[in-house]
């Protein structure tokens, strides 16, 4: 087996793992790597009356992650065809966290006082999973170009 072959298969299994723990709690820390700097941590701990400063925050983060997941899809649509055909589904998936992060924004704007807590972190815990995903996908893509 080629090396480009194992970073692909690599990659399509910690993508594989990552989503299927999106609904899983975790307290790994984000791994440092590439791309935008701002973590589910490093987002200030806004308070019920700071709840459209939150979501604000939060839509500009996700427009930050849709434009690296772009990216990513650009560098990669230079690639070879089997390189492509095992990359789109897992772009698929990032893609698809992103609209469950978009959804979990928008429940966040509708929060009362009496659940903003549990909507707060459900949204960071979104912004992680796909925060994660997208850092592994440009790690992987900077591992390929390396190759």
């Amino acid at each position: 087996m080629n090396k480009k072959t194992l970073v692909i298969t690599f990659l399509s299994t910690l993508l594989f793992a990552a989503g299927s723990a999106m609904g899983q709690t975790t307290s790994q820390e984000p791994e440092n790597v590439n791309g935008p700097k701002t973590t589910a941590q490093d987002v200030k701990d806004y308070t019920f009356a700071e709840k459209a400063k939150f979501t604000k925050e939060m839509k500009k983060e996700l427009a930050g992650i849709n434009k690296d997941i772009d990216q990513l899809d650009a560098k990669i649509a230079k690639d070879d065809a089997a390189a492509r055909a095992k990359a789109q589904p897992e772009l698929h998936a990032l893609r698809e966290k992103a609209g469950q992060l978009d959804k979990q924004i928008d429940a966040a704007k509708d929060a009362t006082a009496s659940n903003w807590d549990k909507v707060k972190a459900d949204s960071k815990h979104a912004y992680k999973e796909l925060k994660d995903g997208v850092n592994r996908a440009h790690r992987w893509v900077s591992d390929k170009i390396a190759s």
